[in-house]
């Protein structure tokens, strides 16, 4: 298996499809890494849909969004779930940030974080304007998340 990039390096590209609900349309289409060059990105690995730990940390961040866009920042909520079940979570949550689908988990594996039973391990991996990693944060149990507050601090010292 892959390892998970280290912090200073470039993360590997990929084109994942995904959606967006934005005024009550969910809004489908591929989103590809290396499309965003110029935008700082938090990419938010989680296990799954409508679990009780996802549903809180996805929530937030939605709750949160205005934190991550006053920086720069797009956050991409990335499972192994399908884009149906993206839907229906982020209308189920009114969660406002593009939410796309890994299946086959081979996003997972290129930054190494698939983990038997669970399918992947949480992670959250902040992405600079040119697409080398700036911070990561690979849970080993995912019992927790990172919080809006964590993410923004490392967010900043990233722009700078």
């Amino acid at each position: 298996m892959p390892k998970s990039p280290e912090v200073g390096s470039p993360v590997p590209d990929f084109t994942l499809s995904g959606g967006v609900l934005a005024d009550g349309d969910f809004q489908r289409r591929d989103y590809t890494l290396s499309a965003e060059q110029g935008t700082l990105l938090v990419l938010a690995f989680y296990p799954g849909d409508d679990t009780s730990v996802c549903t809180r940390q996805l929530c937030s961040y939605s709750s949160g969004l205005e934190a991550f866009t006053d920086l720069g920042a797009q956050v991409w909520g990335i499972s192994p779930q399908g884009v149906d079940s993206h839907e229906s979570f982020a209308r189920r949550h009114g969660l406002r940030m593009p939410l796309l689908a890994d299946p086959d988990r081979t996003v997972a594996r290129s930054f190494g974080i698939t983990a038997p039973g669970i399918g992947l391990r949480r992670a959250v991996f902040l992405v600079d304007a040119d697409s080398i990693l700036r911070w990561k944060h690979v849970s080993l149990l995912g019992a927790t998340f990172q919080s809006v507050e964590e993410l923004s601090r490392h967010l900043a010292a990233a722009r700078t």
